[in-house]
């Protein structure tokens, strides 16, 4: 690989060996702390996150609801850093999602959190974080250095690491072996064409990204991609709200990338892509259901909840190459630090 290649573009295609490392040395803790949730069997989970992490955090969300029927919540970090508030959260799990472990907002709500009676486990790049500190149990996602400001491995990790906690907890061995077999789904996943959603896009300023459920955090996530590597204006949507008002913007030829995995939101997704490609929309989609929208090339994996992991990695590719297509070091959006610490 040439010195000229982006840091960005050198970490996506590390994902599959990062994603095996944390399977291989990821395991025995996040076991532990899945002993800790059977014996604690909390009854509502907080996060606690911003920015990529958060996504992360919808992710289990929606992971979590599905398997387990628990209700998850997101916790915004100012209720106990700028406004002081005390918690009580007895009898819950508290997740904290953050790939430095550094802001001191986040720390803030995660030592509240354990001192208000929650089970609290960071998810961090770094063990030994003052999130990590402030925490019951540590998750190390093993993600290695990550130097591009954009967080690419460290999202994939995160998420890996979670729903590596839920096989645990919920004693899923078909999760588990989908997990198992996720680095080899990664890696072909990294090299898929999305050049026609790139061509179409061109120099458009704006754009939607939709999803439902687990591929709705993965809009999320895209949509802040688009934003921070390539300078458009790309706003995420549920599928099933963009028909009622966001549509108004549509017009001839406006770039809607559709996320979805295979899962009960393959079809709801399908039809709305379908709906607004009829309205002159350029829609692209993860599926091969669609009439009138394009489908993108995407890799199937072994279970509905690691299909969406892969759909990211393919995006990744591709909203690099956009970027360096416009003139934009991909490495360094302008305005943007690698680690930004909130109070």
């Amino acid at each position: 690989m040439s010195d000229t290649t982006s840091r960005m573009r050198r970490e996506i295609l590390e994902i599959p060996e990062a994603v095996a490392r944390l399977l291989d040395r990821g395991q025995p803790e996040i076991a532990k702390v899945a002993e800790a949730l059977k014996t604690r069997d909390p009854r509502l989970v907080v996060t606690v996150a911003r920015g990529s992490s958060d996504h992360v955090c919808t992710f289990l969300k929606y992971a979590v609801e599905l398997e387990l029927g628990l209700p998850v919540a997101s916790i915004g970090p100012s209720v106990a850093s700028l406004y002081g508030a005390e918690l009580h959260l007895d009898g819950a799990l508290c997740l904290s999602v953050s790939q430095s472990g550094q802001s001191p907002d986040i720390v803030a709500l995660a030592r509240s959190a354990t001192s208000g009676g929650a089970l609290s486990v960071a998810v961090t790049n770094d063990p030994a974080s003052p999130l990590a500190e402030a925490s019951d149990h540590c998750i190390d996602i093993h993600a290695g250095p990550e130097r591009s400001v954009a967080a690419t491995k460290t999202f994939v990790t995160s998420a890996v690491a979670t729903l590596m906690l839920l096989a645990e907890w919920k004693g899923d061995d078909a999760l588990r072996r989908a997990l198992l077999d996720l680095p080899r789904h990664l890696d072909a996943a990294a090299r898929k064409d999305w050049s026609p959603l790139k061509q179409a896009i061109g120099a458009q300023r704006s754009l939607f990204t939709l999803g439902r459920g687990p591929s709705w955090a993965i809009s999320n996530e895209a949509a802040l991609k688009f934003k921070e590597t390539c300078q458009i204006h790309a706003e995420s949507y549920s599928a099933a709200e963009v028909l009622h008002g966001p549509v108004s913007i549509v017009e001839e030829g406006f770039p809607v990338l559709c996320f979805t995995a295979r899962d009960a939101a393959e079809t709801p997704v399908v039809q709305v892509a379908d709906a607004l490609a009829e309205k002159g929309a350029r829609v692209f989609v993860t599926s091969d259901r669609a009439a009138r929208a394009t489908a993108l090339p995407h890799i199937r994996t072994d279970h509905r909840l690691t299909d969406p992991i892969a759909l990211i990695v393919s995006f990744y590719a591709m909203v690099e190459q956009i970027a360096l297509d416009r003139g934009i070091d991909p490495d360094t959006p302008r305005h943007l630090r690698k680690v930004t610490e909130t109070v």
